[in-house]
């Protein structure tokens, strides 16, 4: 009994300094993206191996950091205005958004989210695509840890990295040169709300062929930017150098 008691000491022993050892190393990988740029992403790591399965002429993708000094501010706004209002307010999970979106997915038809750009930015940065309890658990985790350690600004800032705009497209670097021929300070109103207009689906819809639902989506996201005070609603996260 006595050997028994101490394999099972040993074992609690065991797992709880696993538990420490992946906190500690947890804590250590959003430490080094608070002042790093993530090289790449695992979604974007997928998306290149399913275009090289594919054949594509041109399996690579489209990637390059900026900070938000380097973007117009009409690019965070739009995405605030487009995906997360609240974004300001809430401390990465927006609760009435995410009981609305249950309601809705109970009531059947086309699943939607109610994630914000923290959660979103977790999922994306760190952890794999996938709809588990396990996976969304995890998640949950993250979001505190960079809401905690990295703040608002840094949030949206890789936000607006890592974020997918059209097929293999990431980031509004890439797609402001590549669908506006100019760099992301460059971006005006309409330009911001087109991209932000896609970002629920990216592969279907495009920035630079866009349907009429995209159109009609792109004039709601500009008056919501408009109704929300213009970039004077995310001065207080904009650096200072860009604040107008």
């Amino acid at each position: 009994m006595a050997k028994k008691r101490l394999g099972l000491r040993q074992l609690r022993l065991l797992f709880v300094k696993l538990l420490l050892s992946l906190f500690l190393l947890s804590v250590a990988w959003v430490l080094v993206y608070r002042w790093v740029a993530p090289p790449a992403t695992l979604h974007m790591l997928k998306r290149r191996a399913e275009a090289g399965a594919a054949n594509k002429e041109n399996p690579g993708i489209k990637y390059k950091f900026v900070t938000l000094e380097e973007m117009s501010d009409q690019l965070p706004l739009a995405v605030v205005a487009s995906e997360d209002q609240k974004f300001l307010q809430h401390s990465g999970f927006d609760f009435d958004a995410i009981s609305d979106a249950f309601e809705r997915n109970q009531k059947g038809g086309n699943i939607r989210g109610g994630s914000t750009i923290s959660q979103q930015v977790a999922k994306n940065v760190f952890l794999w695509h996938g709809r588990s309890y396990l996976r969304k658990a995890v998640e949950a985790y993250f979001t505190v840890l960079i809401e905690v350690l990295w703040g608002k600004q840094r949030i949206l800032e890789v936000y607006l990295n890592i974020a997918e705009f059209g097929d293999g497209v990431f980031g509004v670097e890439a797609a402001s040169q590549a669908y506006f021929k100019k760099p992301a300070s460059e971006v005006g109103r309409w330009q911001a709300s087109l991209l932000a207009a896609v970002l629920p689906n990216p592969i279907r819809y495009a920035a630079n062929r866009p349907s009429a639902y995209i159109l009609s989506r792109r004039v709601r996201i500009a008056r919501a930017m408009g109704r929300l005070g213009g970039a004077i609603y995310i001065r207080e996260i904009l650096p200072v150098s860009d604040e107008k």
